[in-house]
């Protein structure tokens, strides 16, 4: 047994050369033929580290051929990014994401190539240098590995992936334990431990990567679901909503067209409103449509700026004080201070205009809305109150998603596809803020966004 399993450590270093490389070509060619622009991304980071991590191994490979500077601590150093950056990826992956999970992964990163580089300068044992690096890698696969063992969402291709990287961590710490009770006196080892090793942390590697392609094709058929989901809901609602302004445009011009000369002015002009206000229905329809297809295919780009908030929420209000005097609505705006934020101007403005048009629309005459402007917890608030007809609870679970369809009517029989809060959805999760809806019916409702102080 102890003769066969022996292998040439340069050999085996080769053999990770040659493996990463392959990798690195299989996860470019895969990011530019068939990855999604969300997750191309994801893949550049992950095969960039494999790229580091290939660059590393030939290092290694070269010790006592060129100088211990570059074999040594550049070498390590390269394998500390590359496994930063293929757990920076894996992070990626999941559903609620955090750039302190990033930054903490970055500091676990440096603070390893920092005490393995100042081992290595005062001149540290081999095998201290070795348990330096199993700790440390160690300790960046962590967090990933433990995130990925609690997230909800459990499927088998995830499972896999967290048994893969739970083996690696298990092979870390069985190294970590074996050379601090059998020191390593030179890099080179051909002892059978060494051997079994390197032969199961090159099959986990293969393995953990396969298992990443796969979360990566998870990630993106779901997406696809989603999209095919929602096409045909959006089919249902150009059918269903655009269907009735439309009917009602062409009964009432049909009535104007062949009974016009037996209506007195006063309900042609009432007719004529009518049939402007289907018309302004049809299209606002058709602008919240296009607005929303438009975002779900990556067609309206995000420009954020910094903006004073308050600025843009004065000029809203001031678009719309007619449709508020109409119903002799008090429309007032409360903030304590300005507020300037890094966002979309337009998409912002969307936002506080459909916000605004819904809280008139369920508000009755002689009603009140209150605009507040707040600064909580390194975001601003902005929160939209009127005293109107609320929120029943069979529409409020339905708000903000589009395969479920939320609409009432308004005080004054206003009709509408809920397509405004989507896109209020939409464009605040571009902005990575919140958006949620209070209100009881008869009491009044509230909805509330929030945006970032600084962008993440």
């Amino acid at each position: 047994m102890s003769e066969l399993l022996p292998l040439d450590p340069k050999t085996l270093f080769l053999l990770y050369f040659w493996a990463n490389f392959f990798i690195c070509i299989l996860i470019f060619s895969y990011s530019f033929s068939y990855a999604t622009s969300d997750n191309r991304k994801i893949l550049k980071i992950f095969g960039f580290g494999k790229l580091l991590l290939t660059i590393g191994w030939i290092l290694i490979a070269l010790r006592n051929l060129v100088p211990d500077f570059i074999s040594i601590n550049i070498a390590n150093t390269l394998i500390f990014l590359s496994c930063c950056y293929e757990t920076i990826a894996m992070l990626s992956l999941l559903k609620t994401k955090s750039k302190k999970r990033y930054k903490w992964q970055i500091g676990i990163t440096i603070a390893a190539a920092a005490i393995f580089n100042v081992a290595a300068f005062l001149d540290s044992s081999i095998n201290t240098r070795v348990l330096i690096v199993s700790v440390g890698i160690f300790a960046i696969y962590l967090p990933p590995t433990i995130r990925y063992s609690f997230e909800k969402r459990n499927t088998f291709f995830r499972n896999f992936y967290v048994f893969c990287y739970g083996g690696f961590e298990m092979l870390l710490i069985m190294r970590t334990v074996y050379n601090f009770l059998n020191p390593q006196e030179q890099f080179f080892n051909n002892s059978v431990f060494d051997s079994l090793y390197s032969i199961s942390l090159f099959l986990l590697t293969l393995i953990g990567t396969v298992g990443f392609l796969l979360l990566v094709k998870e990630k993106q058929d779901l997406k696809i679901r989603k999209l095919l989901s929602d096409k045909n809901q959006f089919f249902s609602i150009i059918a269903h909503d655009l269907r009735g302004p439309l009917g009602s445009s062409v009964g009432l011009s049909e009535i104007l067209v062949e009974e016009i000369d037996s209506y007195s002015l006063e309900e042609i002009k009432e007719i004529t409103e009518m049939l402007h206000q289907s018309n302004k229905n049809s299209y606002k329809l058709l602008e919240n449509l296009l607005d929303w297809s438009r975002v779900q295919t990556g067609m309206i780009e995000f420009s954020p700026k910094k903006i004073i908030l308050n600025t843009l929420i004065n000029e809203n209000i001031e678009l719309n004080k007619n449709a508020a005097l109409n119903k002799n609505i008090s429309l007032c705006f409360k903030s304590d201070q300005l507020v300037e934020v890094e966002a979309d101007k337009n998409m912002i403005d969307t936002v506080v205009r459909n916000l605004l048009t819904n809280a008139i629309k369920f508000t009755e005459k002689n009603g009140k809305i209150d605009v507040k402007l707040i600064v909580k917890n390194q975001k601003a608030e902005v929160s939209i109150i009127d005293n109107g007809i609320g929120i029943p609870d069979n529409v409020k679970e339905k708000l903000f998603k589009i395969n479920r369809k939320a609409t009432q009517k308004g005080t004054e029989n206003e009709t509408g596809s809920g397509l405004g809060l989507l896109l209020c959805s939409e464009f605040i999760k571009k902005h990575k803020g919140e958006i949620w809806a209070n209100g009881e019916p008869g009491k009044g409702s509230t909805f509330v966004f929030t945006l970032p102080l600084e962008q993440r």
